[in-house]
């Protein structure tokens, strides 16, 4: 009888205490959870409504993070164990509707206080964030989340970065989950999925984002696939603008697909990466207005790939990069191009010494080799001379061209 008295004591005041702690968890919950929010992103957080479930898990409808997240609709289920023990985890958090602005801008540089990192000289990724905002190092929040789920995401991309305009897109209806989602070191494996439409600026119609695997954090391995479906190439103008000019091409539409498969063990990630373009609107010449050189070397170059790959333009290269430091710009693409430009000369038959032979006006760049040719083919691929059209089919004309 003592000891049911000793459990029956010691239950009670479990009890009480529960019941205390859940009482201020309904009158305080709200309060600390805006606070911890605003500490860490300096913004104004709000929440219209937040309720807690039994045992403790929550709803919150309505958060807001000023300029930089909206949801309507928040659930998390807590790992009561683990929160006993001392440590954040979280069995479910499914996040309804939410809506992020990611932005890249140009950060100021100040002097004999390099940024550190990987990403160019004053240039900074950030959520929205101000080029006031210094540049600093955050403490890694640790928390383990078993399942997240997101359902009807929208974000928004402005990369403020590029030359020559900035990008704008739009990613909708995002379907996304993934397990066993951690901010600390965990051997596990996390399976992920991730879809959505993207709107581009030009109103052209929406892409398709697919992008689904597996991946060990702890082990730093990956399987995955991606694949893109109607890019608009125009929106990305501003970033190879330097080595294409789409108003000297006539280039008015461009679609592309791509797809990789990725592949990654220990850190090690190879990415087979394949790129189609699959549709090309070029903008009406008038009759009496003469093809320009650009245009003819656009041509040429299309034509040379429509050879090489049974009458499609395909770009085929494998990336090599870090799954902790994961790299991949326009510049992979460049080089592969370059590649494949190479490849096209050779295929048809053309020595270095043969590039010799172009009008001197088509040299401008003052390359003196193969492979000065091909670079500067690329780098000035439309705005070169005309007449390399019918040097790649066997019959280089040396008479001086025209505009």
């Amino acid at each position: 009888m003592k000891n049911w008295k000793k459990i029956f004591i010691i239950l009670t005041v479990v009890v009480i205490l529960f019941s205390f702690a859940y009482v201020f968890l309904m009158m305080e919950a709200k309060y600390l959870i805006t606070k911890k929010i605003e500490q860490a992103t300096g913004r104004k957080t709000t929440i219209d409504k937040l309720k807690i479930k039994p045992p403790l898990n929550l709803e919150i409808k309505d958060l807001e993070i000023q300029d930089v997240f909206k949801a309507s609709y928040i659930y998390i289920s807590p790992s009561i164990p683990n929160l006993l023990m001392g440590r954040i985890a979280l069995n479910k958090v499914r996040v309804v509707n939410p809506k992020v602005t990611y932005q890249r801008i140009l950060a100021p540089v100040v002097e004999n206080e390099p940024i550190a990192g990987a990403l160019p000289a004053s240039v900074v990724t950030s959520v929205a964030l101000p080029s006031t905002v210094p540049v600093a190092q955050s403490k890694v929040f640790p928390i383990i989340i078993k399942k997240l789920v997101i359902q009807s995401g929208l974000l928004n991309f402005i990369d403020a970065t590029a030359s020559n305009g900035g990008i704008k897109l739009k990613v909708k209806d995002i379907q996304f989950y993934i397990t066993n989602l951690s901010t600390i070191e965990v051997n596990a494996v996390s399976n992920f999925s991730l879809k959505g439409d993207i709107s581009w600026s030009t109103g052209e119609p929406d892409g398709k984002l697919v992008f689904q695997g597996w991946a060990n954090f702890y082990k730093k391995d990956v399987l995955a696939n991606l694949k893109i479906e109607n890019i608009d190439a125009v929106v990305f103008y501003p970033y190879y603008s330097n080595w294409v000019n789409l108003e000297k091409a006539r280039i008015d539409k461009a679609k592309l697909n791509f797809s990789s498969e990725i592949k990654g063990v220990d850190n090690n990630v190879n990415a087979v990466c394949h790129l189609e373009l699959v549709d090309m609107v070029r903008k009406v010449r008038s009759p009496d207005e003469p093809q320009q050189k650009a245009e003819r070397l656009t041509d040429a170059v299309l034509d040379m790939f429509k050879s090489m790959n049974q009458g499609r333009v395909v770009l085929d290269f494998t990336l090599h990069t870090k799954m902790d430091q994961p790299v991949f710009g326009f510049a992979n693409i460049k080089s592969a191009l370059e590649g494949k430009i190479m490849q096209g000369r050779a295929k048809a038959g053309l020595r270095p010494q043969d590039i010799l032979l172009l009008p001197g006006k088509m040299l401008q760049s003052g390359f003196k080799s193969g492979v000065d040719f091909s670079n500067a083919a690329l780098d000035g691929m439309f705005a070169l001379g005309n007449g390399i059209k019918e040097f790649f089919e066997g019959g280089a004309d040396n008479s001086a061209p025209t505009d």
